[in-house]
């Protein structure tokens, strides 16, 4: 993989992935979750951006797919993977990996349902999302704290990211 590529997605969705059902509400900014739905439209209304695991910074070598949006939704009809193929983002492995991807724990249904239960307790986390926050901010250096609630974060440069988009 050269430092433009991006990975496959992980085994397993990570533990404060998006997608989680057994993740807590209100861990990351609502831009994030406002993102979710917009894949489960039509192919050729979707994002044109992978939706990049958010444990790793945005221009980490590491970088990777996420999990749960691999494991959410159908990947035959990504428009992200289609254009990431084609721009040399990914390569076709990585591309087939993502559709064939099956996650070992529970997922929404739907970036839709994903994105309801996010934004739920967004303006009163509980005490394990305020410890995924916590755990968040200590391996992403990427990410900002918002100026009305310290428990929402955001990556710095949202509207400039391929990953997150």
């Amino acid at each position: 993989m050269n430092d433009n590529e991006i990975g496959p997605p992980a085994p397993r969705p990570c533990v404060s992935c998006p997608y989680r059902r057994d993740v807590p509400s209100g861990v990351w900014h609502v831009s994030e979750y406002a993102k979710l739905p917009r894949y489960d439209t039509e192919t050729g209304t979707q994002p044109g951006g992978l939706f990049q695991c958010h444990q790793n910074d945005t221009d980490d070598t590491r970088r990777r797919i996420c999990a749960g949006w691999a494991g959410c939704h159908d990947g035959d009809e990504l428009l992200a993977l289609r254009l990431a193929v084609i721009s040399g983002r990914i390569t076709p492995e990585t591309a087939q990996a993502t559709v064939n991807y099956q996650s070992p724990v529970p997922l929404f249904d739907s970036g839709a349902e994903a994105a309801a239960h996010g934004v739920r307790n967004m303006s009163d986390p509980d005490a394990e999302a305020l410890r995924t926050i916590e755990k968040i901010r200590r391996v992403r250096a990427d990410l900002v704290e918002d100026d009305k609630r310290s428990h929402a974060w955001t990556a710095e440069n949202t509207a400039a990211q391929t990953p997150h988009s």
